[in-house]
């Protein structure tokens, strides 16, 4: 059987070679599809990166939530007694708040106004698995400083510059004037161009509207050798139903379910990988059937030699096979240029890896092999007695 393999003839190529017109046409589509599918991909990819990244960094053993939150980006405060009375709790050894909000500041470097998320929380208890901040957190006790995220999106390579020479720079937010003392880096997100982090007691300052007495989220910490489970269900039983406590895994897990169940934005870049590969169906599809109609004859030939239908099916799945792979080199490397591209232009964390590249290959084999199973339908049901 090998041998036989081996030995036949590749009409499946020699059919696509003989018009190079239509197989460049038809790889040009393929590669468009998996273009499609690698970007939507690379998008999904970075929302769930930037939207489990802070979660990620909790320093903590639980995470303490209002009812009401749905994600790390739309977090509603509850009060802060909570966090108090969280402390009654067998097992708890602190239970610290961490404000969290948004606003517009100015870009010191353009001067255009951009959206940060600030972080607030007591210096004496690092918030945040960040050793970058941790070390810098004397900075933020004194009043109106801040430190800034580096690989913000926009602009700020004089910014960097000056406060990595040890030189505080002072800009605009919201009607108030910061000092950027120091840097971290975690980068930006889907929802703002990057990041602050200061006291919970500047945090205040720079949000005087925001509710006394309410937080975003709360961190809590157990005593050594307390069964993590256990005391979260004790938390949940005794805590009013306003919050609930999870694990730091939970926690994350909740963000990451919401992404991939409740998020539109996830939808759309799902449905924007679905739509490419539906795309790329209907191109090769196009090609394999126009192929077929135009070797009809020849096909027929076949059969009255006595080939058998799987024979010629087998024809136009070589040739699906061969589209899918040839269609696959090249996007993979557009793929990789345009990565870089949106990276750069957008400081989201969008790579190509390995993984994904599998995944985008096996999505095209099967694209191409669901349209070699729809162009053959016509080619089962010839008989050579009709065209000749």
């Amino acid at each position: 059987m090998f041998t036989s393999l081996k030995n036949r003839t590749p009409l499946g190529w020699l059919q696509l070679k003989h018009d190079k017109m239509k197989m460049l046409t038809a790889l040009a589509g393929i590669a468009f599809a998996d273009i499609l599918m690698f970007m939507q991909l690379g998008f999904k990819d970075a929302l769930f990166k930037t939207n489990t990244q802070y979660p990620r960094l909790v320093n903590g053993d639980i995470v303490l939530l209002s009812t009401q939150a749905t994600n790390f980006n739309e977090l509603y405060t509850f009060p802060r007694r909570r966090l108090y009375q969280a402390m009654d709790v067998p097992g708890v050894e602190s239970a610290e708040p961490v404000y969290i909000g948004s606003l517009k500041w100015r870009n010191p470097q353009t001067k255009e106004k951009t959206s940060m998320m600030v972080v607030g929380f007591d210096p004496e208890r690092p918030a945040f698995n960040l050793p970058e901040v941790n070390r810098q957190l004397d900075k933020v006790k004194i009043p109106d400083t801040v430190l800034f995220d580096r690989a913000s999106r926009g602009k700020y390579e004089e910014v960097i510059a000056q406060v990595e020479q040890g030189k505080p720079l002072t800009t605009e937010s919201d009607r108030t004037t910061v000092t950027i003392a120091g840097l971290f880096e975690v980068g930006a997100s889907f929802a703002d161009d990057g990041a602050l982090m200061t006291s919970d007691y500047n945090f205040l300052r720079l949000f005087p509207r925001k509710q006394q007495g309410t937080v975003s989220l709360g961190i809590i910490n157990l005593e050594p050798g307390q069964d993590l489970e256990a005391t979260r269900a004790s938390l949940n039983a005794y805590l009013p139903e306003d919050v609930e406590a999870y694990t730091h895994e939970e926690y994350v897990a909740k963000e990451v379910t919401y992404i991939q169940n409740r998020s539109p934005i996830g939808f759309v870049f799902t449905l924007g990988t679905t739509m490419g590969f539906i795309v790329g169906i209907v191109i090769v599809y196009q090609v394999l059937s126009t192929d077929v109609n135009d070797h009809m004859a020849e096909y027929a030939t076949f059969k009255a030699m006595g080939y058998k239908n799987s024979y010629l099916l087998f024809v136009v799945f070589e040739e699906a096979l061969i589209l899918s792979i040839a269609g696959f080199i090249p996007s993979t490397f557009l793929a990789m240029g345009l990565y870089r591209l949106t990276a750069a232009a957008t400081a989201l964390p969008i790579v190509l890896p390995i993984s994904r590249a599998i995944t985008v290959l096996i999505l095209t084999v099967i694209m191409c092999g669901v349209s070699g199973a729809i162009a053959t339908r016509k080619l089962q049901s010839a008989d050579p007695a009709d065209i000749f």
